[in-house]
């Protein structure tokens, strides 16, 4: 069963799935970008971001998957997500002040799962 909610990361909002079977977290990639790029346009950078990863050949691009998550209509949309892993194998190809604080989050967010 997955079940989708909001974490929060210094006041912006995270969505993300647990997913019980696979017991593993996938959080959105444009809530993501959106922290660590502080950017207008997160989706924007995410597509951008996303042609270059397909260019150089990553793998990283080829493993992430959709999942419907809540947007801020209520309604449920397919939307970009990714694991702890792949997030933290994304940070490392966007420039951001924020990755390491990000970084220090996730394994917060994972700690609490392993608490539960």
């Amino acid at each position: 069963m997955e079940q989708s909610e909001i974490k929060l990361f210094e006041g912006q909002n995270i969505r993300y799935v647990w997913d019980e079977e696979k017991e593993q977290y996938f959080f959105s990639v444009v809530d993501v970008i959106q922290v660590l790029t502080e950017s207008a346009v997160p989706r924007r950078y995410w597509s951008d971001l996303k042609r270059k990863l397909a260019a150089e050949g990553s793998e990283l691009y080829e493993k992430i998957v959709q999942l419907k998550l809540p947007s801020t209509d209520g309604k449920k949309y397919l939307t970009d997500v990714a694991t702890t892993e792949q997030l933290l194998r994304l940070i490392q190809s966007v420039p951001s002040k924020k990755a390491d604080p990000f970084k220090l989050w996730l394994a917060e967010v994972g700690r609490q799962s392993l608490e539960q």
